[in-house]
């Protein structure tokens, strides 16, 4: 890897010098990527359920041991502060697998202050990531069949002793069908840090015959099949309505009465969302060459030159020939079919908005 940032205090390989063999491999075979930043906030005792939940705008009342699921955390007016995914490893152990904020600073803060019997932690471990279509193909290879069998956001502890290897040997895991793209792919949860290489080294072997490449999180797929890059996408006064993950947050039943669920921010998002007059984060379809890569958000205008909101990300997109990103804008301006103007390399440039995920002809 030749490019890393800094994500979670921890350095994040994001690329290497042939971004084209990194998608390639992503799409068509399996990549393997270093997500180590990806840092998980570990919560047990007695009262953990509880506070996971309350942490949670997710309903994870019901959560059972060797599940996950996409949970965005809110603050008291709302906003998001982290969209992790939450694992429940034991009757009495959560992990929250985070995005980019200090979410154990956070959940210690809330536990304190409610007097919840429980110990917050960042423990000893390391995920990295197979994705791919050919990812479940070298997983089994390195670790065993069984994995076919586990199912989406699904997870198995599994200690792995390599063959004619002693107990010391031993590479403690989660494996969970899971992961930032929108291919097939599992994470696998390193529970021991010093076996790190051990592990890496054990996934290239068995991942040669599938053509794995070794890659990072990768932006243009990660827009094509709209996955939200938390930080990036939003912006510090964003909530999970506007930015499209409101349908993972539990705040009425189907037949709109409320629910018995309790979180953090509960009471404001109902508000939000009663108001209707929330910014929304659509696609964007922008004419004009391949763009470079976006290195902070882009003002976007209207056709008369107002500023109606901001551009996130953009990517050139190699699944549908188009230059696609992804953009926050005030109402009405991310009605479908609305045209925009935005500056990409010094030119002002048309751009159409589309509902996501992305669907161009």
């Amino acid at each position: 890897m030749t490019k890393a940032m800094v994500y979670n205090h921890t350095v994040l390989p994001i690329g290497t010098d042939d971004p084209a063999a990194e998608y390639r491999a992503l799409t068509q075979a399996a990549a393997i990527w270093d997500v180590g930043c990806e840092r998980q906030v570990q919560i047990t005792g007695a009262d953990a359920h509880r506070l996971t939940t309350y942490l949670c705008a997710r309903d994870l009342r019901d959560l059972p041991v060797g599940v996950a699921r996409y949970a965005p955390m809110c603050d008291h007016d709302g906003r998001l502060v982290n969209d992790p995914m939450a694992l429940r490893i034991d009757e009495t152990t959560f992990w929250l697998s985070i995005a980019d904020s200090d979410v154990l600073l956070w959940a210690r803060a809330v536990a304190g202050e409610g007097g919840y019997d429980v110990e917050v932690t960042e423990p000893d471990v390391w995920p990295l990531a197979i994705q791919g279509p050919r990812a479940t193909d070298v997983v089994a290879a390195a670790l065993g069949e069984w994995v076919r069998d586990i199912r989406f956001f699904r997870f198995v502890r599994h200690d792995h002793c390599p063959q004619g290897g002693s107990e010391t040997d031993s590479i403690p895991l989660v494996v969970c069908r899971s992961g930032w793209s929108g291919q097939d792919g599992l994470e696998l949860f390193l529970m021991d840090g010093t076996k790190g290489e051990q592990l890496w080294d054990l996934l290239w072997q068995a991942g040669e015959p599938f053509g794995l490449g070794v890659g990072a999180p990768n932006n243009s797929e990660r827009i094509e099949s709209f996955l939200l890059s938390f930080g990036g996408d939003t912006d510090p006064e964003t909530d999970p309505d506007e930015a499209g993950i409101g349908r993972f947050v539990s705040l009425d039943d189907v037949d709109g009465s409320r629910t018995g669920h309790d979180f953090i921010g509960k009471a404001a998002l109902q508000a939000r969302r009663a108001s209707g007059s929330q910014r929304r984060l659509v696609g964007l379809v922008i004419e004009g060459d391949p763009p470079s890569p976006l290195r902070s958000p882009r003002s976007i205008q209207s056709p008369e030159g107002h500023p109606v909101g901001t551009l996130r990300a953009l990517a050139r997109s190699s699944r549908f020939k188009a230059n696609i990103g992804l953009a926050l804008l005030d109402p009405p301006w991310f009605e479908p079919g609305t045209e925009l103007q935005v500056s990409v390399d010094s030119t002002n440039r048309t751009a159409t908005t589309t509902p996501l995920p992305f669907n161009i002809d």
